[in-house]
């Protein structure tokens, strides 16, 4: 799993037309949510490649079993997330992309160990499920008329949490604090994607000011909704999928 970048923004859009604003908005959050299903469909291109190329073998023996380059792939997109972290104001949007775009082919690696591990048919109905409720989420997110910012710490905390779980996790290999740690994982990323989705569109104000700006914003946001999406899929599937005998 990585971590996300939570910047502080301006919550003031500038003065527009109501209209115009409205169609400006849609085709803000259209850009973001575009960008997203193409960093999906980068992961699950590099999944489906690895597993039918066999490439895969590069990064794990056996399901479960992973080799030095198997937790190098793992762990790299948390380190591009950090550097993007601390490094984000500074950066251009030609290398937000490259991190974003490069985030999104490194998880294609860890969903390839699942593809491994559990049925296609439960990933595809994992997917599924996990598309409908972000859909859902999203859709509350943007039209609810209730703030979430107030969700916005204790979800966090709740990330950093479940993070450091399942890094103990990796020592003790408990099923118990597995389940629970997947389960609390669950709840923190469909909250995350309520809170993420109001929050971009309190943001729009980047989008209207217009050029290299909102094309900074989009990618931020895209970003934030893809890890959402992702992490939330892996624990549903670590949860309810059905193991390859």
């Amino acid at each position: 799993m990585a971590f996300e970048d939570y910047r502080n923004v301006p919550q003031t859009a500038p003065r527009a037309d109501a209209l115009e604003y409205d169609v400006g908005l849609r085709r803000h959050m259209v850009g973001i949510f575009n960008l997203m299903f193409l960093g999906l469909g980068l992961s699950a291109a590099t999944a489906f490649f690895l597993v039918q190329t066999g490439m895969s073998a590069l990064f794990f023996t056996a399901p479960g079993q992973m080799t030095p380059l198997g937790w190098v792939a793992v762990f790299a997109p948390l380190g591009l997330l950090l550097i993007a972290s601390f490094a984000g104001q500074r950066m251009s949007t030609p290398a937000l992309h490259g991190i974003y775009w490069s985030v999104a082919a490194l998880q294609g690696v860890s969903v390839a160990l699942l593809l491994q591990v559990y049925t296609a048919a439960s990933a595809a109905q994992i997917f599924l499920i996990t598309a409908i409720a972000f859909g859902a989420l999203a859709l509350h997110g943007y039209t609810t008329k209730r703030s979430l910012s107030g969700m916005g710490t204790f979800l966090i905390m709740g990330l950093i949490g479940v993070i450091i779980a399942f890094l103990v996790n990796l020592f003790l290999q408990s099923s118990l604090l597995h389940f629970v740690a997947a389960s609390i994982g669950v709840l923190v990323f469909a909250g995350l994607t309520a809170y993420d989705t109001q929050r971009l569109k309190h943001e729009y104000f980047a989008s209207a000011a217009g050029g290299d700006s909102a094309a900074r914003v989009q990618v931020w946001g895209a970003l934030s909704l893809y890890l959402n999406f992702i992490n939330m899929f892996q624990l549903l599937l670590s949860l309810f999928g059905q193991r390859q005998e």
